[in-house]
């Protein structure tokens, strides 16, 4: 399927929410019990945090940052985004990786390379709310709440309102 913006002739309105739900429901089919869930920033962070609490999970969950080991740094520099913060002993560890998007497989590369900058866990697997495919690298989801086609002209971001409520917005590259 292919998605357009709202109000585009043919296009498709992702329900973030509904999403949400079937990502939760997969999570939980992947627990087990030293599984730390991790959320590259942001939307996966937002993500993470969410899961966490839904799921009556102790503790909190991880933040990764992609941008100290993205291919395109010289491109785009330092971003003042989230950093990384770990709050549980990688080495060993079950780390479920959480993103909203999943496009070229260049984040999770980066976050990959981060992670294991602390610590090596036993295990490592990624579940992602939207697959698009047009994969650079061969990454890929061990579970996707959607797969969806865009037009390589558009981005697709998760966005969280004041509520804490899940939307997608399309934007033009």
């Amino acid at each position: 399927m292919t998605i357009s913006p709202a109000g585009q002739a043919g296009s498709l309105v992702l329900d973030a929410e509904a999403l949400y739900r079937e990502l939760l429901r997969g999570v939980r089919s992947m627990l087990t019990p030293t599984t730390r869930l991790a959320g590259i920033a942001s939307g996966g962070a937002w993500l993470a945090e969410r899961l966490q609490k839904d799921l009556e999970l102790e503790g909190a969950p991880g933040v990764l940052s992609s941008v100290m080991h993205r291919d395109d740094f010289a491109q785009r520099g330092l971003a003042t985004g989230a950093q990384t913060a770990l709050p549980f002993d990688v080495d060993g560890a079950d780390v479920l990786v959480l993103d909203d998007v999943l496009f070229t497989g260049r984040t999770i590369r980066a976050v990959l390379n981060e992670l294991f900058d602390y610590g090596r866990p036993a295990s490592v697997r990624l579940a992602v709310l939207v697959d698009r495919g047009g994969r650079q690298l061969p990454v890929q989801a061990d579970f996707a709440a959607a797969r969806v086609s865009l037009p390589g002209s558009q981005s697709l971001a998760l966005a969280r309102n004041e509520q804490g409520t899940f939307q997608f917005q399309v934007q033009e590259a």
